[in-house]
């Protein structure tokens, strides 16, 4: 069986110091490829990728169209493309704006469904409105497990409630539960499909 070997990570608003705790507490020896879309100005070039890849072991990077997946790298969404993933590559489209924004959190979540299937985990973390909820659904559909923040713990509440509103999580967490969480899967476990949740205080 396979191992769930593709972590996707979606954030908004507050999801850049979200995404640096996280990074913080990656083990050196992550076995996954991660690819995150955070929602980022078109304008101008941003320090994402310095930023998290000196907040912990692992190295970050801006996706470039066509490149390979790595393993124990975290693969950033540029500002104004989306970030797509096809098999063993990474693609940069620039269709329209979904839930007002480029890079979305929606397409990127999709194309890891559709390519990865159940070796898939998908996490939407801190942001505002909708963006990642329809993703995250995806994901689940086609056997990938799934993760929201807690909203009780989340900087801004709207997209990980927007997300439990659409989707049945099989964790509901803190961000300072991720870490432990996602390293305990450590990617290696075998693709079974499990539904429960855990630290949910959503009302």
């Amino acid at each position: 069986m396979s191992n769930r070997d593709v972590l996707a990570i979606g954030a908004s608003a507050g999801g850049v110091d979200a995404l640096v705790y996280l990074a913080r507490h990656f083990p050196a020896d992550f076995p996954a490829a991660i690819v995150a879309t955070v929602h980022l100005s078109p304008y101008g070039r941003s320090s994402l990728d310095r930023i998290l890849g000196n907040a912990g072991p692992l190295p970050a990077k801006f996706a470039i169209d066509g490149a390979p997946v790595e393993r124990g790298t975290i693969h950033l969404a540029p500002p104004d493309r989306h970030l797509i993933m096809d098999r063993d590559r990474l693609w940069l489209g620039d269709g329209p704006r979904e839930n007002n924004s480029r890079p979305a959190i929606d397409p990127m979540l999709r194309s890891v469904a559709a390519c990865c299937g159940a070796r898939a985990v998908g996490a939407v973390l801190t942001g505002t409105l909708g963006d990642g909820a329809s993703g995250l659904w995806t994901v689940g559909q086609l056997g990938g497990c799934t993760v929201v923040q807690d909203p009780d713990d989340a900087a801004f509440s709207e997209m990980p409630i927007n997300a439990l509103k659409l989707t049945q999580p099989d964790h509901v967490v803190a961000l300072d539960d991720m870490p432990a969480l996602l390293t305990r899967w450590r990617t290696r476990r075998p693709v079974t499909r499990s539904r429960y949740r855990t630290g949910c205080r959503w009302r």
